[in-house]
């Protein structure tokens, strides 16, 4: 494993610039699909160092911002049964759904409880036998495996008050769903590395052929995003599409056997929906048959549909690319961190969080003179 301060490199960083620049004929769009990556391409200057010849639009790469409001309601009502405890990440615990989110849900008396692995959230249901445990399970496929193994050990351990609520969405879907908007200006991506970690890229090769776009896979340091970025504007200078792996030193292009091994024990591939964007075909993961038991809402059952309070907020519009953050009119006066409107002001890995934190700031990483 290399250092990652190689990554970093700031006279590397300026010299991919001028390459970059240097290559481009005309301004490229290209879209990164990782919440990780929109924070380090605003904090590190990228966007600003190349903004005339790269337009960096940023598509649905915040997990928790794409977790459909009716689960977050779902959850908000669960939580306030005496019997249960409701046990997620730190982000999805202040993400709204329709009325609230499950921090509001504590503050009315519900045992909501930040766990750091959904592994904790087993460990406390053999502490508690006589609470039931909900994990509030949601992330992109990466997340998907640590998931799928809390709820194989349930099984084991032979866990009657163990469940989840299982939000997990798949990139691949969505991307796909964004090339086939009417009003699509993507002209390549910026794949998340770490979702190809366990995925791997060669599945990027029909997706290349179809839209006719290029994919590069990219981590999320300065150097790493440049490269990507390059690749792109090489392969749309040269009109060839490919599918490109730039994080070698992560990423092989069957990903991880081992990881998808266990998800695929786990779930199955189903349509479902994405906040944003409706229903997604081949979108989520869902429990297989034989897990129904551990599906918290086969043991709870369904929800009343809840009237949504946060329906001036452009959260859609901004997971698809079709503005930045900065052109809601909410964006910094009544949808701040402190009082979100919606998901991604709220989630370390939406774009208007990384909006109100870098934009207009002097870059960590100086990328121009």
């Amino acid at each position: 494993m290399k250092l990652v301060d190689e990554f970093r490199d700031v006279a590397v960083a300026r010299r991919l610039v001028e390459e970059i620049r240097q290559r481009a004929t005309r301004r490229w769009v290209l879209m990164e699909v990782c919440g990780g990556q929109t924070h380090s391409l605003l904090r590190n200057g990228i966007d600003a160092a190349l903004a005339d010849v790269v337009e960096l639009i940023h598509g649905p790469g915040c997990p928790v911002c794409v977790t459909p409001a009716e689960d977050i309601d779902l959850a908000c009502q669960l939580a306030q049964r005496p019997e249960v405890i409701l046990s997620s990440f730190g982000d999805m615990l202040r993400v709204p759904g329709n009325a609230g989110s499950l921090l509001d849900a504590k503050t009315r008396g519900a045992d909501v409880r930040m766990v750091y692995s959904p592994l904790d959230a087993v460990t406390l249901a053999q502490r508690e036998p006589h609470r039931e445990i909900i994990f509030f399970a949601v992330g992109f496929e990466t997340t998907a495996p640590t998931t799928a193994l809390a709820v194989l050990q349930a099984e084991r351990l032979g866990l009657e008050n163990f469940s989840m609520i299982v939000s997990h969405v798949r990139v691949l879907p969505a991307m796909e769903l964004l090339m086939g908007a009417s009003d699509n200006r993507v002209q390549g991506f910026l794949a998340a590395g770490h979702v190809c970690t366990v995925t791997g890229f060669a599945a990027y090769d029909d997706f290349v052929r179809e839209f006719q776009v290029p994919v590069a896979v990219t981590g999320f340091e300065p150097v790493d995003l440049l490269v990507g970025i390059r690749e792109c504007v090489a392969q749309l200078e040269a009109s060839r599409v490919e599918a490109t792996n730039c994080y070698g030193r992560s990423v092989r292009r069957l990903g991880n056997a081992d990881a998808q091994r266990v998800i695929d024990q786990a779930y199955a591939i189903g349509d479902g929906s994405w906040r944003g964007f409706g229903i997604v075909p081949r979108g989520v993961l869902r429990l297989r048959p034989e897990l129904q038991r551990f599906d918290a809402t086969q043991r709870f059952g369904v929800i009343e549909p809840r009237p949504c309070l946060f329906n001036e907020c452009r959260a859609p519009d901004v997971l698809s690319g079709r503005i930045k953050p900065p052109e809601c009119r909410h964006f910094g006066v009544s949808c701040i961190p402190e009082t979100p409107l919606g998901a991604p002001m709220v989630s370390s890995e939406g774009a208007c969080a990384a909006y109100f934190r870098y934009a207009g700031r002097t870059a960590s990483v100086p990328l121009t003179d």
